[in-house]
C-alpha cells in the first residue's frame, strides 16, 4: 500500500489491507456471503425461510448475514447459493503473470 498524507491507498482487497491470513480466500467468501444475502432479500424470505432453504438453523442464517463467516466454507457457501437456486461455475485458467495463482469471485 502506498502511503499518503492521511490515508493507504486500499489494494483492493480490504482483508489483505488488515493482515487477514488468506486474504483471498476471505475476500472470495465475503462475496459469495453478499451474494446469498441479496438472493435472500430479493425473494424476501425471512431467516427461519432461508434457513430451511439451507438446511440450516435461523441462528446460522443471522450470523451469516452479519458477516460471521466462521465455521463457514467457501464449499458450503456454495452449496447455499445452488439451494437457492443459483449456478456456480468454477473456471481454472493460466496466470497470465509470474507467481502463484489467486481466487477471485466474479459475480454474473
Amino acid at each position: 500500500m502506498k502511503s499518503g498524507s492521511n490515508y493507504k491507498v486500499s489494494s483492493g482487497n480490504v482483508f489483505a489491507d488488515l493482515g487477514v491470513e488468506a486474504p483471498e480466500e476471505a475476500f472470495a467468501k465475503a462475496e459469495l456471503t453478499a451474494k446469498i444475502s441479496e438472493i435472500i432479500e430479493a425473494k424476501g424470505l425471512t431467516q427461519a425461510a432461508a434457513a430451511k432453504i439451507l438446511n440450516i438453523d435461523q441462528p446460522k442464517v443471522s450470523a451469516l448475514l452479519r458477516g460471521k463467516l466462521t465455521g463457514f466454507s467457501t464449499e458450503r457457501l456454495i452449496k447455499f447459493l445452488n439451494a437457492l437456486g443459483r449456478d456456480v461455475e468454477i473456471v481454472v485458467k493460466d496466470r497470465q503473470k509470474r507467481g502463484p495463482g489467486h481466487l477471485q469471485v466474479v459475480m454474473a
